[in-house]
C-alpha cells in the first residue's frame, strides 16, 4: 500500500502525502495493533486532530507515539494468513482468517475459511506471506495481514505472535498452534509441511466484549454477576473472567472468545447463533445479541461484507437482540412493573447543588456504557453524548467511567449539535462527547486527566 516509510511527526507531512496520494488517508501507530491508534484523515481539516489523536492513543495504549501514513481503502476486507517457520528453515501458510467485521478498527467476528474468495488469490496470499517470511529468516509463529478489495491485495502488517483469532485455525486445521509455537521455540522442526496440512470444514470466532452495541459499541465495565458459557459439540469458549470479576476501565474489554465449527460455513454460522443464545452474561452489556443478529444478516451470509460495513451500512437498531426483541443482562430489580410496561428500573447518578446522588428511576431505554437491563422493545441506539434538557440547552454526562483526554470548548464558545464538546478515553479507546443540541457553554467541569464516573455532569449548555 502507498504509504510513509519513517513514522510521521508533523501535521505538514499529513498534508503532503495527502496532496500526493489523495484523501482519505489512515495514520496508524507504529508500535501499534488490534486497531489501536489508528485514525482515518477524510480530507485536509482533518489532519491536525486526526495526528494528535493517534499520537495520544499510541502513547496510552503502546508507550510510543510515533505514527505511520498509508492510503485507506473504502471498502476492504481484511484477510490474514497464519504463518509458521522453524529454524530449520522450513515455513508455511496454515490457513487464512477473515476478520472483516469489525468496528474502531478492532475485530469482532472472525472466521475461517475467508468465504466468497479465489482459491488462486488464497494461494497467492499464502505463498507471498512465506516469501516474507523466508526474506528476513523469521522464526515463529505469525500472521501475516491483508486488505482485500477488487481482487488485489495488499500487505498490512505482520503480528509476530499468535492472534486472538488463532482459534479457527485450529478448529479447521486440528493443529495445537500453542504446542507447535514451543516445538518451534526449542530448536525442534515443524510437525507439517505445506502439503500435509489438511483443512476441514468452517469455523467463527465471535470476540464476547463488555461493550454496548446500542451506544456505539462504547464500553461498559463492571462487575460480572452471571457467567455462564455454552457447550456441546463443535463448541470451544476461551475466557479470561468468571462470575464476580470485575471489568476495567483501564484495560481491554475483551471478556472471553467463542468458537464454533461446523461442516460447512452454514453450519457453523448456526452452531455459533445456537451459542450466542445459550451465552449468558450479567452486570455488564455485551456484543452476544449483536454478534447473533450479524451473524444472521444477509449481507455477512452472502459475505458482501467489509470493514466498513458493520460502522456505515449496517442499521444500528438490529444489533440491539438477536431476534428483533431487547435483551440484555439485568442489572438488579425487576425488568417490569405494573404501570410501566416497557420501562426498566435503573439506578442512575444525578447532582443536586454540587452534591451527587443515586435514584431509582424507569426509563425507556438502558443509559450509555452503564448497566443492563431488560426491556420489552429494544432501545434506540444513541450517540455517545449525555445532553439533554431542552432546546439550546443541557448538560453533557459522562457516558462511562474513564479519563478526560483533551477539552475542546470554553465557557462562552457557542456550540452546536453534534459538536464534539470533550475527548473520553476508556478502555483504552478515545470517545468523542458531543452536544446534542446548540447554545452557550456556561460551565465546563472538568479538565484534562480527570477521572470521571458514569453519569458526571461535564458540560452545561444555556
Amino acid at each position: 500500500m502507498p504509504g510513509t516509510l519513517e513514522p510521521i511527526t508533523t501535521t505538514d507531512e499529513v498534508l503532503a502525502f495527502g496532496e500526493e496520494n489523495g484523501y482519505p488517508l489512515l495514520i496508524k501507530a507504529a508500535y501499534g495493533g488490534g486497531g489501536r491508534g489508528m485514525k482515518v484523515v477524510e480530507g485536509p481539516d482533518d489532519a491536525q486532530s486526526a495526528l494528535d489523536s493517534a499520537r495520544r492513543e499510541a502513547e496510552a495504549y503502546f508507550g510510543r507515539p510515533e505514527a505511520f501514513l498509508e492510503r485507506y481503502l473504502t471498502r476492504p476486507r481484511h484477510i490474514e494468513m497464519q504463518v509458521f517457520a522453524d529454524t530449520h528453515g522450513n515455513a508455511v501458510w496454515v490457513g487464512e482468517r477473515d476478520c472483516s467485521i469489525q468496528r474502531r478498527h478492532q475485530k469482532l467476528i472472525e472466521e475461517s475459511p475467508a468465504p466468497a474468495l479465489d482459491d488462486d488469490v488464497r494461494r497467492a496470499m499464502g505463498e507471498s506471506a512465506v516469501a516474507l517470511c523466508h526474506a528476513f529468516g523469521y522464526v515463529n509463529a505469525g500472521t501475516v495481514e491483508f486488505m482485500y478489495e477488487d481482487g488485489d491485495y495488499y500487505f498490512l502488517e505482520m503480528n509476530t505472535r499468535l492472534q486472538v483469532e488463532h482459534c479457527v485455525t485450529e478448529m479447521t486445521t486440528s493443529i495445537d498452534l500453542v504446542a507447535e509455537q514451543l516445538r518451534v521455540a526449542s530448536g525442534e522442526p515443524l510437525s507439517f509441511t505445506q502439503d500435509s496440512i489438511e483443512r476441514r470444514g468452517h469455523a467463527i470466532e465471535c470476540r464476547i466484549n463488555a461493550e454496548d452495541p446500542a451506544t456505539g459499541f462504547l464500553p461498559s465495565p463492571g462487575t460480572l454477576t452471571v457467567f455462564e458459557r455454552p457447550d456441546g459439540f463443535g463448541v470451544r469458549t476461551d475466557a479470561g473472567y468468571a462470575a464476580g470479576d470485575t471489568v476495567s476501565q483501564h484495560y481491554d474489554n475483551l471478556i472471553a472468545k467463542l468458537i464454533c465449527w461446523g461442516p460447512d460455513r452454514d453450519t457453523a454460522i448456526a452452531r455459533t447463533r445456537r451459542a450466542l443464545r445459550e451465552f449468558r452474561i450479567e452486570g455488564v452489556r455485551t456484543t452476544i445479541d449483536a454478534q447473533s443478529a450479524l451473524l444472521d444478516h444477509a449481507d455477512f451470509r452472502a459475505a458482501c461484507h467489509s470493514t466498513k460495513w458493520l460502522e456505515e451500512e449496517v442499521d444500528p437498531a438490529t444489533l440491539v437482540s438477536a431476534d428483533g426483541e431487547a435483551t440484555a443482562a439485568p442489572a438488579s430489580g425487576p425488568a417490569s412493573a405494573p404501570g410501566v410496561d416497557g420501562l426498566t428500573e435503573r439506578t442512575v447518578p444525578v447532582e443536586v447543588n454540587g452534591k451527587r446522588f443515586e435514584v431509582k428511576v424507569w426509563l425507556p431505554e438502558a443509559p450509555a456504557g452503564g448497566g443492563t437491563a431488560t426491556t420489552a422493545r429494544a432501545p434506540k441506539p444513541v450517540a455517545a453524548t449525555g445532553v439533554g434538557g431542552g432546546p439550546g440547552g443541557g448538560t453533557l454526562s459522562a457516558p462511562m467511567q474513564g479519563t478526560i483526554v483533551k477539552v475542546l470548548v470554553d465557557v462562552g464558545d457557542t456550540v452546536e449539535p453534534g459538536q464534539a464538546l470533550l475527548v473520553l478515553e476508556a478502555m483504552k479507546m478515545e470517545n468523542h462527547l458531543n452536544a446534542e443540541t446548540g447554545g452557550e457553554v456556561r460551565e465546563v467541569r472538568v479538565s484534562g486527566g480527570d477521572t470521571v464516573s458514569a453519569g458526571d455532569v461535564l458540560v452545561v449548555i444555556e
